[in-house]
């Protein structure tokens, strides 16, 4: 059963793909979580907050996706192009996500907003964590390229000519390869374009371990 603070995140939702951002009013979201505007502020303080507790929880969903693709596929190279196609599906489906991967806010979306100054903290540590920002598109490319990295190192290894591509190179490959098919998508598809580019530099084959 979904916590109060979940309900009201999925109710925000809802109502976020009938009617832009500006036009959602708390006291509707709060009702169609069958919950009190009272519990609504909270959990989150303010229409502003609600909003970045949405954002996090979108950025959360997806790199919690990322990371069960890491562990699912097998090789060097089939991670990454499942993350990849992941990536461009999941963007496509959700505008928020789009939003937050590439940056641009339209007019019917949350866009961040930092806590005012002087604001006082909120006893809700999920709402804490939603206050303390979230990760821009660079810094998203990053945390995925640490966690692919973490997740091949064991298959891809690094040892390579000098002036080849390492391991870490080619997982930002793969990223920033399906971040640009979110904006513009690729004819034969994200996931033949990551294979041919990541097996291209040097990663088509899985590193013997012992070597």
């Amino acid at each position: 059963m979904p916590t109060a603070r979940e309900s009201l995140l999925d109710a925000a939702l809802a109502a976020l793909a009938r009617a832009p951002w500006t036009a959602v009013r708390m006291v509707d979201v709060a009702a169609d979580a069958g919950l009190s505007r009272q519990t609504l502020y909270n959990e989150f303080g303010s229409k502003d907050g609600l909003a970045r507790a949405l954002l996090r929880r979108e950025a959360d969903s997806y790199l919690h996706g990322v990371d069960r693709l890491l562990d699912e596929a097998g090789g060097p190279v089939d991670p990454l192009v499942a993350v990849a196609e992941w990536t461009v599906g999941q963007a496509r489906a959700r505008p928020l996500l789009r939003a937050l991967l590439t940056g641009c806010w339209g007019e019917r979306l949350p866009a961040p907003r930092p806590v005012p100054p002087g604001t006082v903290p909120t006893g809700v540590p999920a709402q804490r964590r939603a206050d303390a920002g979230l990760p821009g598109p660079a810094e998203v490319v990053a945390l995925v390229r640490e966690r692919s990295l973490a997740a091949l190192a064991p298959c891809g290894g690094e040892a390579r000519p000098v002036g080849s591509w390492g391991l870490g190179d080619r997982c930002e490959l793969a990223m920033r390869l399906a971040l640009s098919c979110v904006v513009a998508p690729a004819q034969d598809g994200v996931g033949t374009l990551v294979r041919r580019a990541v097996a291209g530099t040097g990663g088509g084959q899985c590193a013997d371990p012992d070597s």
